[in-house]
């Protein structure tokens, strides 16, 4: 395991948190609980995806877990847009968690990128 791949496992731990906030602010704060639930469902998923893929059987089960991972950090980013266009989240806040959330999708596309050239 390289040093991306572990820095995608500190950083998706780390957002999958940050979601988890942002899920109870959501929902005691503003009584939003459709929306919420997409992102905490997508956002931690991330995280467990990238680990599950440190324990893949081969090759092609890390990436699969990492393609797994991507497609569910682009759909975190999906629900953070919807829940600012939305005004359930100001700038301040989106900004912030949405800049990470494409951090992840950029470490991700990086790590998988030759992967998928492969294909």
């Amino acid at each position: 395991m390289g040093m991306d791949d572990n820095a995608i496992l500190v950083k998706s731990k780390k957002f999958a948190l940050r979601v988890i906030q942002l899920y109870k602010f959501l929902t005691l704060e503003k009584h939003e609980y459709v929306l919420s639930k997409q992102l905490l469902r997508s956002g931690t998923s991330i995280g467990a995806n990238t680990r599950e893929a440190t324990r893949g059987q081969s090759k092609p089960d890390f990436y699969a877990k990492l393609f797994i991972a991507l497609k569910e950090a682009d759909e975190t980013a999906y629900w953070l847009e919807l829940l600012h266009e939305g005004d359930y989240i100001n700038d301040k806040q989106f900004v912030s968690i949405y800049e990470e959330c494409n951090q992840i999708v950029a470490l991700l596309v990086s790590i998988t990128k030759t992967q998928h050239a492969a294909r």
